[in-house]
């Protein structure tokens, strides 16, 4: 096997030593202070994507986070706003899985579940017109953040396709999602990120 210093040993986890996963976890934690640009370089595979929409699903994200930032709400939940479509690129039958997945290490339980659910709750505008119900967000009432989420929905998700309105640019979202993205609270890995 070739010697690597700054790889770890091991060719199995069983055979991982002490100094190895210190390794590692220096890896971690220099790799995990790039997330917030590689969220956003995937965020702009939404540029010119309009699948039939107004306006494409980028501005469409823009369009949904400065709403809500307008409208005072915290950075976290401005960050949901402007990621909440995005795995409609990986995940065009489960977007709102994909988003809610990136965003649950750093966000509050709340403002996860709106991310994950807000498909649901979306189609209260539209799932008629396609042959579904759009009294499946019914399912929920009841639960703690139902009223959290059909107010995203209403005063922020599905308004924000007006190719008139004047959004703010990718660049001045970017801060918010690198200082959201650089504390996980909700992850098993926190511990990691958090050593020096």
């Amino acid at each position: 096997m070739n010697v690597t210093p700054d790889r770890a040993q091991f060719t199995a986890m069983t055979e991982g030593t002490q100094q190895d996963w210190s390794l590692i976890g220096s890896h971690f934690r220099e790799f995990s202070k790039g997330l917030p640009a590689r969220v956003l370089t995937h965020l702009k595979l939404l540029d010119g994507d309009y699948g039939g929409f107004p306006v494409d699903r980028l501005e469409h994200s823009l369009q949904t986070a400065t709403r809500a930032h307008r409208d005072g709400r915290d950075e976290a939940y401005v960050v949901m706003a402007l990621l909440h479509d995005i795995g409609d690129t990986l995940g065009s039958f489960n977007h709102p899985e994909i988003g809610a997945a990136m965003l649950r290490p750093f966000v509050s339980e709340e403002v996860h579940w709106i991310a994950n659910t807000h498909g649901v709750f979306q189609g209260y505008y539209f799932f008629h017109y396609i042959g579904g119900d759009r009294d499946m967000r019914e399912q929920y009432r009841g639960h703690p953040h139902f009223e959290a989420c059909a107010e995203f929905c209403e005063k922020y998700d599905q308004s924000a396709f007006d190719p008139n309105y004047d959004s703010a640019p990718l660049e001045f979202f970017e801060p918010m999602v690198g200082r959201v993205m650089s504390r996980p609270i909700n992850s098993i890995y926190a511990k990691v990120s958090e050593a020096a």
